[in-house]
């Protein structure tokens, strides 16, 4: 990662780990960060848990990032720091951003999760910010592990030993599970239990969403003080072992997984150009992206959901409704203009490229129907 980005990098055990760690760093408590409202729930809790108060933005609708000419000059100006989130991969207007934090002096995190392949003005994402976090289970499919990138190789002692007094020791059970769980995930896709794998997940308390977000929880989380310790069930969904110190095993795992990575990104790569050349896609410019999920817009996503899920396609990496839709004015100040956000939390579909053929299929048969104009105007 060190070459990729040309930065010092910190292992962590997953982005929201490492995110956490950055904001703690750079951030006072009280601080406003300006964030995307179409980004997983999970990372808005880690801003919470980091004693901030989350800002969403108004957002461009047809790739969900942030649109920095509507955000208001009065919201820059209370502004601590801005959060970027890359979704699916597609690069945020980072150049633009960046100058916008040097004017304003306050620090530049970019949420790489999603983009560990793709290129911002020429440069990969990861490499504008003061600080950015990668996560390596969702290109590289490690299920665990992350990075934390920063741009002054100074701060990289800092950085560590910020990480070492929040890591949790290493569980025996938690690698033993993390090694027989690929075996696992492989026999009940022959067996086509998933329902039923999904069923006992929820009876042990391991699968916490039922639907798109999780419950909020409202007053319980008006309650919590700050630390990740407090804020551990809202932070922890979805990956458990999110703060824990990585066995020799998870370590190998992630290390061979990584190795393939640019085989994975050629991969995705491709994907994403057949998917792109669909009636559902909007139009792009330049050479394709590695798309970790390809964002296609069409009328009913439900619909179209329930049709992919028929035939043995998992939809994931849904973020409906906005957050400022989800949280309430209680914990994060609205969006100006929340109509961006809405139509596209409401009509992109995002598939995996590494299924593109399967999933122009099968939205072909279904009769599956591209989404009308979104606000603005402009055609997906």
């Amino acid at each position: 990662m060190r070459g990729r980005l040309g930065r010092e990098c910190v292992y962590v055990p997953s982005c929201r780990f490492g995110l956490y760690v950055a904001l703690r760093h750079w951030c006072p408590p009280g601080g406003r960060v300006l964030m995307s409202p179409v980004n997983d729930d999970v990372i808005f809790f880690v801003l919470l848990a980091a004693g901030l108060r989350p800002v969403q933005a108004p957002l461009r609708p047809l790739d969900a990032s942030i649109d920095v000419d509507a955000v208001p000059e009065a919201t820059w100006r209370t502004l601590s720091a801005v959060l970027t989130t890359n979704l699916y991969g597609n690069p945020e207007d980072t150049a633009r951003l960046r100058a916008k934090c040097d004017a304003l002096g306050v620090p530049l995190f970019e949420d790489g999760a999603h983009a560990i392949g793709s290129e911002a003005g020429g440069r990969p994402v990861g490499a504008w910010g003061d600080a950015s976090v990668f996560s390596l289970s969702k290109h590289v499919g490690a299920k665990a592990g992350g990075f934390l990138a920063c741009a002054d190789p100074g701060l990289r002692d800092a950085l560590e030993k910020a990480r070492e007094d929040l890591l949790l020791p290493v569980r025996l059970t938690a690698e033993l599970a993390y090694t027989v769980r690929p075996y696992a995930e492989a026999a009940v896709r022959a067996l086509g239990l998933r329902r039923a794998a999904w069923a006992t997940l929820r009876l042990l308390g391991r699968m916490e969403r039922e639907g798109i977000r999780m419950p909020l929880r409202p007053a319980d989380l008006a309650r919590a003080p700050l630390g990740l310790t407090a804020h551990d069930p809202w932070v922890r969904v979805d990956m458990h072992d999110y703060r824990l110190r990585a066995g020799t095993r998870r370590l190998a795992r992630v290390a061979r997984r990584l190795d393939r990575l640019d085989d994975v990104l050629t991969a995705c790569r491709a994907g994403t150009e057949l998917l792109l050349a669909t009636p559902w896609a909007r139009a792009c410019d330049g050479p394709p992206q590695p798309l970790f999920r390809v964002p296609l817009f069409v009328g009913d996503r439900d619909a179209a959901r329930e049709a992919l899920a028929r035939r043995g396609i998992v939809v994931g990496y849904l973020y409906d409704p906005p957050l400022d839709d989800y949280a309430g004015a209680e914990f994060t100040d609205v969006s100006p203009d929340p109509s961006g956000a809405r139509w596209f939390a409401r009509h992109a579909l995002p598939v995996d490229p590494l299924r593109a053929r399967a999933v122009i299929d099968v939205l072909k048969d279904a009769g599956v129907r591209p989404a009308g104009d979104p606000p603005g105007g402009g055609r997906p």
